[in-house]
């Protein structure tokens, strides 16, 4: 415990982007005076307190709206992504088990589609609806971390009533073909529901082109702040919901309870200015990633980089490291800060489940790491970077 006190008075270089981001001083700055200056409650009708919370609630919808190109009105605020993706999962599927006659001509859609590397708040969700009697169907994807889109045509079916596929890996940034999925759940006549808490302000993302339903949105993903997220939720035509928290019917009645103020506005503040940065920073981050792969090649062997190389978001790399325990390499480099994975996994020993799906076995799975660059790395971080994991690296090998 000592040795890990002393560690955490040097601060090391941040490379764990996937798992949070620090809250950009500009949203901050946005979110500071709806703590004690103007604090009054968005549901309160009744005086201009209320009002004017309730003005920068309708704000921040906008701005959430802009970046997926949806209607402010489809925006939907929660805790976080994790319960974004449980009330887009189990509340679609448990109103149309609960309301049989929306579908009409005595259609049963008891099917839910997903795939084996999804956020473990999605297949735990889908976990939870099969012990209640719907059938689940968990498709593999490829070497690449891709789903096969003529798997997956074949899986949904008549009786799908969701489809729910992430838009970008959170172990391995590898980017899915959403227009193409939208396209298949379209034609069958199932919903399609996506985590892209790792997508939004990264990647162009359009739901009415892509065909999506449902879309899960994280805030500290996005240098927002932690504990806000939000779910898109299609308007025309209706998708249903059955919420999962019951009280004063706030957010079109899906998730009720007093909205933090502080917490949509910098949501709100976090994705405007995700989106007019969007494309200047994902040129700034794929050069940064191109100097990480090329100077870990040039001072390395035995190295490889998992997930497709080029359908994938530029500040994500999964790195395996042969003949090394990645636990090992992190407890060796305590000047950066970087992960195995998943934050929400991190604390399970067992191998990645991500990167046993794309093939990888047992020990190339443990030793394998996750590199997370964005909007604050800079080339000196990279740089810093590689000469720290070269020289850990050859003096743990044999």
């Amino acid at each position: 415990m000592q040795n890990k006190k002393a560690n955490r008075s040097v601060k090391p270089i941040y490379l764990d982007y996937q798992a949070t981001t620090p809250t950009d001083p500009r949203v901050v700055k946005a979110m500071m005076p709806f703590f004690s200056e103007s604090f009054g409650n968005p549901h309160s009708v009744d005086h201009a307190y209320g009002w004017e919370a309730e003005e920068v609630v309708d704000k921040a919808r906008q701005q959430i709206a802009d970046v997926i190109g949806a209607d402010p009105r489809e925006i939907i605020f929660t805790s976080g992504a994790t319960e974004s993706n449980n009330l887009a999962i189990k509340g679609l599927a448990h109103f149309l088990r609960d309301n049989p006659r929306i579908l009409g001509n005595g259609t049963s859609r008891n099917r839910v589609v997903t795939t084996t590397v999804e956020h473990k708040c999605v297949l735990e969700s889908v976990n939870r609806l099969e012990r209640e009697g719907f059938e689940v169907l968990r498709l593999p994807v490829d070497d690449m971390g891709l789903v096969d889109l003529d798997v997956l045509a074949e899986a949904v079916t008549e009786n799908t009533a969701l489809v729910s596929i992430m838009a970008v890996n959170n172990e391995i940034g590898v980017i899915q073909h959403l227009s193409r999925i939208g396209e298949i759940c379209k034609a069958a006549g199932a919903k399609f529901h996506t985590d892209a808490a790792q997508a939004v302000g990264k990647i162009p993302l359009d739901v009415n082109k892509m065909q999506i339903d449902l879309m899960s949105i994280s805030g500290h993903k996005i240098y927002g702040p932690k504990g806000i997220g939000a779910l898109y939720v299609r308007r025309r035509p209706r998708i249903r919901l059955e919420p999962l928290i019951d009280g004063g019917g706030q957010e079109r009645g899906l998730r009720s309870g007093t909205l933090a103020t502080p917490l949509c506005v910098g949501l709100g503040a976090a994705a405007q200015f995700a989106n007019e940065e969007m494309f200047g920073e994902y040129d700034r981050l794929s050069s940064l990633s191109q100097r990480l792969r090329e100077g870990l090649k040039a001072g390395l062997t035995g190295i490889h980089f998992n997930g497709d190389p080029e359908q994938r978001i530029p500040g994500n790399l999964n790195v395996t490291f042969d003949d090394i325990s990645g636990a090992a390499l992190m407890k060796s480099v305590p000047g950066l800060a970087l992960s195995m994975g998943s934050a929400c996994t991190s604390a399970d020993l067992d191998p990645s489940y991500v990167l046993r799906a794309l093939g990888l076995n047992e020990n190339q799975a443990l030793s394998s790491l996750r590199i997370g660059l964005g909007r604050f790395t800079t080339e000196a971080d990279v740089d810093g970077a590689i000469d720290i994991l070269t020289a850990a690296v050859k003096e743990m090998r044999p």
